[in-house]
C-alpha cells in the first residue's frame, strides 16, 4: 500500500480581532525550546503570518488522521504561546499586509516577483503519495491531470480576500497563479522528458531552483513521491483526510492504467487551466467541467465521478466506506468556503467568521 503524507499551511491571527500577525520565527523559537534540538514538524513559510507542519509518511488514513489533529494542536499550542492563534484559512477573510520572510532565500523571491511575492499570502494542503520511480511518477502525473481540478472544488476554502468576498470559492488558487511555473502542465510522456523540461525552466533564471516549480502536481525533490499541489488547505481536518485518500487512490489508479497500457487523456492545458478557474469559481455550488468530456455538468455529478474512477482502488485500500462517508458529509455540509459564506451570513462579521475557523482548525476530524 502507498504511504501519504500532508504538508498543511496554517494562518496565524490575533485571536482577538482575527488580523493575521507576522509572528513565525517567534513560533517557531518556542518550537525549538519545547522540542530542545529534537526534530518536529513544524517550518516557516514564505509569509510571517504563516506556521506549516509536515506529517510523516502513512499508509493507514486513521493513523494519518490522528497525526494532522495532533499537528493542529501542537501548532494551536504554541502559537497561544506567542499570544496568537492557528486558522486554516487559505486566504485572510481580513485585510492584510503580507510580511515576507527573512532570509536569502525569500530575499530573492521578493525582489525579483515584486508585487507578486509582496501580495501573495495563501495557504495550500499538500498531498505526498508514494511511487516506485520517477518513471510511475511521470505516468502517474500524465493520467491524473483532467482530475485535479476537482480536488481544488472540494478543498476550496479562500471565498475572501482583502476584506470582501471575492466571487470564488478558492481564490487562493486566482493569486497562487501568478508565479509563472503554477498551474496544469503538458503529459511529459517519460521521466526524461519531465527531467529536461524543469531543467529548461530553471534555466531560463525565471525560477531560482527546482524548488520553485510550482505545477499542480510534480515529483517531489525530496521524497520518492509525487507531490499533488493543486488544493486549499482544508478548514476541516476530515476534508483533508479525504483529499488525501482521493489523491491516494488516483495514484493507484493512473499507475494501474499505466501498467495497463491505457494512455492519458488528450487534454490540452487551455483545457485543464479553464477547468481549474472553473472549480476555484464555482466550487461545489454549480457546474464543473467533466474530467472525461471537459464539459459542464454539476458538481456533485463531476465530484461523483471522481469517486467512480477511484473507486476500485478505494476498495483496495480499504478506503472505500470512510471515503463515501466523508464525500457525502462534505456535500451535505459544505466545503470551506461554503462554510465560511454561511457564518458571514450568521454573524455579519468577518473577525467574527474567522475566530469560528479558529475553533473549527482545532475541532478535529469529525
Amino acid at each position: 500500500m502507498r504511504s501519504v503524507g500532508v504538508e498543511e499551511e496554517l494562518l496565524l491571527v490575533d485571536p482577538r480581532s482575527g488580523q493575521p500577525r507576522a509572528v513565525s520565527e517567534e513560533v517557531l523559537a518556542t518550537a525549538a525550546r519545547r522540542y530542545e534540538g529534537r526534530e518536529h514538524a513544524f517550518t516557516k513559510e514564505l509569509q510571517g503570518q504563516q506556521l506549516e507542519f509536515g506529517t510523516l509518511p502513512r499508509t493507514s488514513m486513521a493513523e494519518l488522521a490522528a497525526e494532522i489533529e495532533r499537528c493542529r494542536a501542537d501548532a494551536a499550542d504554541l502559537a497561544a504561546e506567542v499570544g496568537v492563534a492557528v486558522a486554516a484559512l487559505a486566504t485572510s477573510p481580513l485585510p492584510v499586509d503580507p510580511a515576507v520572510t527573512e532570509g536569502r532565500r525569500y530575499r530573492w523571491i521578493r525582489e525579483n516577483y515584486a508585487v507578486t511575492a509582496l501580495e501573495q499570502l495563501t495557504s495550500g494542503c499538500h498531498v505526498h503519495v508514494s511511487v516506485t520511480s520517477d518513471e510511475e511518477g511521470v505516468a502517474v502525473l500524465d493520467r491524473m491531470r483532467p482530475w485535479l481540478s476537482v480536488l481544488l472544488a472540494l478543498s476550496a476554502n479562500s471565498p475572501f480576500w482583502q476584506g470582501g468576498d471575492s466571487g470564488y470559492h478558492s481564490y487562493r488558487s486566482r493569486v497562487w497563479g501568478r508565479w509563472p511555473s503554477t498551474g496544469p502542465v503538458e503529459a511529459f510522456g517519460s521521466a526524461e522528458r519531465y527531467h529536461r523540461r524543469v531543467r529548461e525552466l530553471v534555466a531560463t533564471g525565471v525560477l531560482q531552483d527546482e524548488g520553485m516549480i510550482y505545477y499542480d502536481a510534480r515529483l517531489s525533490r525530496h521524497y520518492p513521491t509525487v507531490e499533488i499541489r493543486t488544493a486549499d488547505v482544508c478548514l476541516d481536518a476530515s476534508t483533508t483526510v479525504l483529499v488525501a485518500t482521493l489523491a491516494r487512490a488516483l495514484v493507484d489508479t493512473a499507475a494501474r492504467q499505466w501498467r495497463e497500457g491505457t494512455p492519458p487523456d488528450e487534454h490540452g492545458i487551455g483545457l485543464l487551466r479553464a477547468a481549474a478557474w472553473r472549480a476555484a469559481r464555482s466550487g461545489l455550488d454549480d457546474e464543473l467541467l467533466h474530467p472525461h468530456t471537459m464539459r459542464p455538468a454539476p458538481a456533485e455529478r463531476v465530484v461523483r465521478a471522481l469517486f467512480l474512477h477511484v473507486e476500485a482502488a478505494l476498495d483496495e485500500n480499504g478506503d472505500l466506506a470512510l471515503a463515501r462517508k466523508a464525500l457525502d458529509d462534505l456535500l451535505s455540509d459544505g466545503n470551506g468556503a461554503q462554510v465560511q459564506r454561511r457564518l458571514l451570513r450568521r454573524y455579519g462579521s468577518l473577525p467574527e467568521v474567522v475566530a469560528e475557523c479558529v475553533r473549527r482548525t482545532q475541532e478535529g476530524v469529525r
